[in-house]
């Protein structure tokens, strides 16, 4: 019985032992990095809402004190292979406990992720965490060969990793852990701040483009801003005004550098009738700047700031060529697909029907649009003779009148209408006919009177 007893002594010392490696082993895991991808969704279109529950999760083994997250990247790589940098972290941020949210800036709720991104996940795909340039996590879900399975858009799922097998798995039940303690932003007094002055100052901030004209979904709208000073700015306590309401801004621009707003609250006027007039309020209750779109605006296009004239004024196009987050770009037209070409009248993309680069004869133009040789119109002036000149109504060469002393107006022509003289003719002409016809009825009558005159 002694010995009984000793035995499951030393299995139970054997189980807690294996149990204690195996949470060690949990923690010290090598193959999940110290800051790693905890899940993953590409958001879904649930009830007529496009990205609902698009998020990003990032998490970190260790909790016990914030961690900095400075040259950390998030970096995405869409079903072509390209890649996009969704969110570089700021030198001065910090992982403050075990999760950082990050939320597609146009999904529901997504001001309260601890950070918003603006390009959307696609179903396939993949996604790494870069820090100074080093690689330290990354997955994919294509469903190739070493990646995951890609998300389905009738099944929605969450990729979730496992931590203690360092495996993710597609999750039905997971949502995102909103938690604002998670995630600081530390702004230092050596930076050139001012707790009592800079703090929440946006007198540098300008509205640098937006878009209206959504195409599918009010979510497409957005409102870039640009900090133009040379201090980054916290723009925590300052108001976006738009049509005598105030919506909150937050987060952090760097010098030079951009931030997307994305309208959660309202939605701009997609092509208004009249101008409609944007605000940026500071504390204190200032305008700082202020902008309006007119109409004009279209499909596919962003109203842009593209520069500055002569005077310093601001100069702002509608372009084709939107670049939220980014420097702007003026395209004037759309871009067109192949084989076809702007018709720069209507601004419409245009079949080209000439496909090889036909040459015409001398006096004869290539039309692109139609393919067609057309004749080049050429206009010369007419000239007159010595003491004419070209009326410019008629075309025709009139004489001119000349002044012959300055002491006499100038002579007038003289002339008679046509139709006068044809009037005349036509009256003596009856009066003739009708003294020959008055002469041949009464010709007996005056030959007696003529005998009579004669006899006296």
């Amino acid at each position: 019985m002694k010995k009984l007893r000793v035995l499951w002594v030393v299995v139970g010392i054997i189980i807690n032992l294996a149990m204690f490696s195996g949470s060690v082993w949990a923690e010290t895991d090598d193959t999940i990095p110290e800051i790693y991808i905890k899940a993953i969704n590409p958001g879904y279109t649930v009830d007529g809402k496009s990205n609902v529950g698009e998020m990003i999760e990032i998490g970190r083994k260790n909790s016990d004190a914030p961690i900095s997250l400075a040259g950390l990247t998030v970096r995405y790589t869409n079903s072509s292979g390209k890649d996009f940098d969704l969110f570089d972290f700021l030198d001065n941020s910090y992982m403050a406990g075990e999760l950082v949210l990050l939320r597609l800036a146009s999904s529901l709720d997504s001001e309260l992720a601890n950070v918003r991104y603006m390009k959307t996940l696609a179903m396939s795909g993949g996604l790494t965490l870069v820090r100074d340039g080093e690689v330290i996590d990354s997955v994919c879900w294509t469903g190739k060969e070493g990646c995951y399975k890609s998300f389905v858009s009738a099944n929605p799922t969450t990729l979730v990793r496992n931590v203690e097998t360092g495996e993710f798995e597609h999750a039905t039940e997971y949502g995102p852990h909103y938690d604002s303690e998670n995630y600081r932003v530390d702004i230092e007094e050596d930076e050139g701040y001012s707790a009592e002055t800079n703090l929440s100052q946006c007198k540098k901030l300008v509205i640098s483009e937006i878009l209206s004209y959504y195409e599918i979904a009010k979510s497409e709208q957005f409102i870039e801003l640009y900090n133009s000073g040379s201090e980054q700015i916290l723009m925590d306590g300052c108001q976006l005004r738009y049509k005598n309401k105030e919506y909150a801004l937050n987060g952090i621009i760097k010098p030079e550098e951009y931030s997307v707003y994305h309208p959660t609250e309202f939605s701009l006027t997609k092509n208004p009738t009249n101008e409609n007039t944007l605000e940026i309020i500071d504390t204190d209750g200032t305008v700082v700047y202020k902008m309006s779109y007119p109409n004009g605006q279209r499909k596919g296009t962003s109203y842009a700031m593209i520069g500055y004239d002569a005077n310093g004024r601001e100069i702002w196009r509608v372009t084709y060529a939107p670049t939220p987050g980014a420097g702007n770009n003026y395209q004037e037209y759309r871009t067109c697909e192949e084989g076809k070409v702007i018709n720069e009248v209507t601004g419409n993309c245009v079949k080209v029907t000439s496909i090889t680069e036909k040459i015409c004869k001398e006096g004869y133009y290539l039309n692109i649009l139609t393919g067609r040789c057309r004749k080049i119109e050429t206009t010369t002036e007419k000239t007159c003779k010595d003491g004419y000149y070209l009326n410019p109504e008629t075309g025709r060469c009139r004489k001119i009148v000349e002044n012959k002393s300055a002491d006499y107006g100038i002579e007038p022509e003289r002339f008679e209408e046509k139709s006068s003289f044809v009037a005349l003719y036509a009256v003596i002409g009856v009066i003739i006919v009708g003294m020959v016809y008055l002469g041949y009825e009464f010709r007996h009558q005056f030959a007696k009177l003529l005998r009579r005159v004669l006899r006296r």
